[in-house]
């Protein structure tokens, strides 16, 4: 299942965010969870803390977590804080 980012995601956005992709994840029944974020173009590093949170909730329900479409920006603004490695990118291979 994918589900998609929205072109903002800042500090103010990030709380309302994060409750939505939650309520979203809680009515899929796939294994897999991929959120899109090629729709980003404003955010700031509470996006980092929304993806990182909503990883974890993917993580606690025994789900793969990948992100598709990273803006270059945000990764490596998660390279400078070191968590890179916690968002993994999905491979070009469509999701099944």
């Amino acid at each position: 299942m994918m589900l998609v980012l929205p072109q903002a995601l800042t500090q103010v956005e990030a709380t309302a965010c994060l409750r939505s992709l939650v309520q979203d994840l809680r009515k899929q029944s796939g294994a897999r969870m991929v959120v899109d974020a090629s729709a980003l173009t404003r955010f700031d590093s509470a996006a980092l803390a929304v993806l990182l949170e909503f990883r974890r909730e993917v993580m606690a329900l025994g789900k793969q977590f990948s992100i598709r479409g990273l803006p270059a920006r945000l990764a490596d603004l998660a390279t400078l804080y070191g968590i890179d490695e916690l968002l993994t990118a999905e491979s070009a291979d469509p999701v099944k």
